[in-house]
């Protein structure tokens, strides 16, 4: 949604009141640890690669550092040409890639995906993956070492032949899939060729499971929810990025194939066995994989073959078009499937594409149009907060609906040890600028106002003029002010906080903060145009981000724009993942009109 062209930051200004003489930030007395200062400031260990589209952040090599940067703007190109937006603006806000070490690291930091979900995959089959698309840039982290894709010990399974519905049997005998139906068999299986796979022996088998392409894999979904925002189903969101996922280039970056199955593809096909196509077109295989115990296995791999053949098929491609924009435009699952027409054509469509010879592409890509990243080392004192910047989504965020008492509570402790332990941290560092403004951040988002007000005077005092920090400031003196009962006091004290919300955005006219700030300035009212303007600019700026659809959504309800509401919520409503956003947004999408049939 575009409703305002270029920056906002003269419209802010100009909304804002003449600026009143505000308190100055109190100034940090001199200290003597000058030699202490000095060794935060010595480079560290990690190290940060910043692209046109993309910002990295790691602690291994410097090559493999630029070689993932380049092989992500690669990407980029790559899915701008095939999607047809090539040389398109672009007001997204980069992704921030955090490379943790290994396993045992990654799963040290307590992440909780609560805006990202996968599969639910088979035990074995997930991956050291957070995606946070927070309002103000979205977040990924995952682990820089390969692993493996483990099947589970003892899995027997008797020899299945392609993928069929309920009701028709393997062979196509409508009959022998009756009966099986009514003895509660499903014969609906995806995946395997014939009779081609023995049943395994007992033991354990893993397949490898590259990180960089787990990283590509991520990417491809971050890149298809910011460029193409829309209520896709889960399965193909990860479909998509396995598809992604086998990207090579050589000859210096200007070839690069993608498309590959892979590896060990067959191998888990054949010992993990099919899947019900139905059960994936409906959406029900997310309910039912759920279920602890469920007997069903759903994988990465599955996920990949489906789409492969829809992506790769010149017939059914089409249908893949009209059944995503089916979705896209609030049908059912059962309304958009129909584009594929009937069940069965499909079935016996993809038996025949397992057993075939899978086709991938080579694309040539322009010489210099992916440039080498821009490099620096960390300095001891910056690298020491990387880590809680990711950290930062799952510790200050609620409690998510349904949980028990006792979880509730076990997580507002490990939330408040985590602040007490950055407060501490922070305390050691008055002069580091990345630990005030994180800190500055985790108190305005989870904090008090009078928490907030202080870790927002430490930051604009340990970095004057940071774009960052004035924003967490602005957002310190907005709270104070909506905290004010109506009346001239709270109106004066608002316009005191438009006011530094307008210098927040002066200072950084592409930052999404200041944008969203100035909107809830509004709280209570209706909102004016400009408002409305700078939500829509924020969206754009990370247009995944289910928080942000929610607000904007809200004030175009409120004013009266109950069809655009509709439009912005859907993603949230009927996408892929259960965000903390999806029952409000639900609520309000129920108060909304019907959509027009």
């Amino acid at each position: 949604m575009h409703l305002v062209a270029g920056p906002l930051s003269a419209l802010l200004a100009a909304a804002a009141a003449p600026p009143q003489t505000a308190p100055a930030a109190p100034q940090a007395a001199p200290r003597p640890d000058v030699v202490v200062r000095g060794e935060r400031e010595r480079p560290g260990r990690w190290q940060e690669a910043e692209t046109a589209h993309a910002v990295l952040v790691g602690d291994g090599a410097r090559a493999e550092l630029v070689r993932l940067a380049r092989d992500l703007e690669t990407l980029h190109l790559l899915l701008d040409g095939l999607f047809g937006r090539d040389g398109a603006a672009d007001d997204a806000v980069k992704l921030r890639v955090t490379l943790i070490g290994g396993t045992a690291e990654f799963a040290a930091m307590g992440l909780r995906n609560l805006r990202w979900q996968q599969g639910p995959f088979l035990p074995g089959f997930g991956t050291d993956r957070y995606y946070d698309p927070r309002q103000d840039g979205a977040e990924l982290a995952t682990t820089r070492v390969d692993q493996n894709w483990v099947i589970a010990r003892g899995w027997s399974m008797q020899s299945l032949a392609g993928i069929n519905v309920p009701g028709l049997a393997v062979g196509g005998d409508p009959a022998t899939g009756a009966a099986a139906a009514a003895q509660g068999q499903s014969t609906a299986l995806l995946g395997l060729a014939d009779s081609a796979f023995a049943v395994p022996p007992s033991g354990e088998v893993s397949v490898p499971a590259r990180a960089d392409a787990g990283l590509f894999a991520a990417y491809a979904q971050h890149w298809l929810l910011t460029y193409y925002p829309a209520a896709y189903p889960r399965w193909y969101l990860d479909g998509f990025g396995q598809v992604i996922s086998t990207l090579r280039t050589r000859d210096g970056g200007r070839m690069a194939e993608y498309g590959r199955a892979p590896d060990g593809a067959d191998r888990v096909l054949g010992r993990v066995g099919g899947y019900p196509v139905t059960d994936i077109l409906s959406g029900r295989y997310v309910a039912d994989n759920g279920v602890a115990g469920a007997r069903r296995g759903w994988t990465p791999v599955h996920a990949w073959l489906l789409t492969h053949y829809l992506f790769f098929d010149d017939v059914r491609r089409p249908q893949l078009r009209r059944y995503l924009s089916a979705l896209a435009e609030g049908r059912s699952s059962s309304e958009a499937a129909a584009a594929f027409g009937e069940p069965a054509a499909l079935v016996r469509d993809v038996r025949r594409y397992h057993g075939a010879r899978k086709p991938f592409l080579e694309i040539g890509l322009p010489a210099g149009r992916v440039a080498d990243p821009l490099v620096r080392r960390l300095s001891l004192g910056e690298e020491a907060f990387v880590k809680g910047r990711v950290e930062l989504g799952s510790r200050v965020e609620p409690a998510v609906p349904g949980l028990s008492a006792r979880e509730a509570e076990r997580q507002a402790r490990a939330r408040d040890g985590w602040l007490a332990a950055l407060r501490a941290d922070a305390a050691r560092r008055p002069d580091e600028g990345a630990a005030q403004r994180l800190l500055a951040e985790a108190e305005c988002r989870a904090g008090t106002a009078d928490a907030c007000d202080a870790a927002a005077a430490a930051a604009t005092a340990a970095s004057p003029g940071d774009p960052a920090a004035l924003a967490w400031a602005a957002a310190a003196r907005l709270r104070r002010a909506l905290e004010l009962p109506a009346g001239p006091g709270r109106e004066a004290a608002l316009r005191v906080a438009r006011a530094a919300v307008a210098r927040a955005n002066r200072a950084d006219t592409d930052a999404v903060l200041p944008l969203l700030l100035y909107a809830r300035s509004f709280e209570g009212a209706a909102p004016p145009p400009l408002a409305l303007d700078a939500l829509a600019r924020a969206l754009d700026g990370v247009p995944s981000s289910p928080a942000t659809r929610l607000e904007l959504a809200d004030a175009l309800a409120a004013a009266g724009r109950g069809a655009e509401a509709r439009s912005v919520l859907l993603p949230v409503v009927a996408g892929p993942y259960d965000a903390p956003e999806k029952g409000p947004a639900e609520r309000l999408m129920a108060r909304l009109p019907a959509r027009a049939p």
